[in-house]
């Protein structure tokens, strides 16, 4: 078994089992991905692929499982590499980060230009992509930091730390009659259609929670998954707009009209995640620490070591977190 088998066997099914893909992505053949592919199936006495003809269709039993395990290998692996990279040149090295529109948008911007000029020598990749999509990028070791509010919690193998809370705004045009209400109530939200989020995105949990309490069914009209988006759909007169209370800008937004709805929603929680087994390099602490400042890195080698959620919650439990 050679660590190359392993590598193409994880590229292949993380290229939707597309096998020239993965040769183009790796600079080198199909037959001589193909042949080392068949040559560790021998080894092994299992497929891991299942074939129809000359191509791969899915994943087998067995190869879910190898899979993982190849996973953890070369995860290590990477990690052996970042250690000797800490130790040659701790200011050299490259970070890539899987979020949201909403967090790439209007939370990152002034942390990413602050953690630029500190780590000029440090290459910064930003992947965008849902919750779930984001969540499986770090736990298949695609990246390095995951920043979401929705779907971390489904991957056991990521160590989540709470970053801030934040809540929702009501966009509407200007002289709606919600923007003309003393008090707001999620009744008066009801009336109307809705413009938001997809489900499973930025906090829309939250949002179906408070009209699930109150027996109502929203009527969302229209979802996306880009802050951006459902405003220009607001403009357009679709309906009213529900987002994030940072994506709102009273300058670049001026046409709109924010309603506070904090006392109608619960707050979500944004958290940053990554894998177990990462070897966390000083520039990854302080990128950490830069997003959200109460995670130092002793509090971070902390959670590190914890083994559940409950451990998590218990160490973060008395942490007061800040408010976006």
């Amino acid at each position: 078994m050679k660590l190359q088998q392993l590598r193409y066997i994880w590229e292949v099914a993380h290229h939707e089992m597309n096998v020239s893909a993965t040769a183009q992505s790796l600079f080198t053949s199909q037959p001589g991905i193909s042949k080392q592919i068949r040559m560790l199936e021998d080894e092994l006495g299992v497929e891991i692929f299942v074939r129809n003809g000359k191509h791969l269709t899915e994943i087998t039993p067995a190869g879910h499982i190898i899979l993982k395990s190849a996973g953890e290998v070369l995860g290590k692996i990477e990690g052996i590499k970042s250690i000797a990279q800490e130790f040659k040149n701790p200011m050299r090295g490259s970070l890539s980060i899987a979020t949201t529109h909403t967090q790439a948008r209007y939370a990152l911007p002034s942390v990413i230009k602050t953690f630029i000029e500190r780590y000029p020598d440090v290459s910064l990749h930003m992947h965008q992509g849902t919750p779930m999509q984001i969540s499986e990028m770090a736990a298949d070791c695609q990246v390095d930091f995951a920043i979401a509010t929705e779907a971390l919690e489904l991957f056991t193998d990521l160590i989540m730390m709470p970053c801030y809370r934040w809540n929702r705004t009501i966009l509407v045009p200007k002289g709606h009659p919600l923007a003309e209400l003393e008090t707001m109530r999620i009744e008066d939200v009801a009336l109307y259609p809705i413009v938001t989020y997809v489900f499973g995105f930025t906090g829309r949990s939250k949002l179906d929670e408070a009209f699930s309490k109150k027996g109502l069914e929203p009527k969302v009209v229209f979802t996306a998954t880009d802050a951006d988006v459902i405003k220009t759909y607001v403009r357009l007169g679709l309906g009213i707009g529900i987002v994030a209370e940072m994506a709102f800008d009273p300058i670049a937004d001026s046409d709109l009209v924010a309603v506070n709805a904090s006392h109608l929603f619960e707050p979500s929680v944004t958290k940053v995640g990554f894998r177990r087994g990462t070897y966390m390099r000083k520039f990854m602490y302080d990128f950490v620490e830069l997003f959200a400042p109460h995670l130092t890195a002793e509090l971070v080698d902390k959670a590190y070591q914890c083994h559940s959620k409950t451990e998590l919650d218990e160490l973060f439990a008395n942490i007061e977190l800040p408010t976006y």
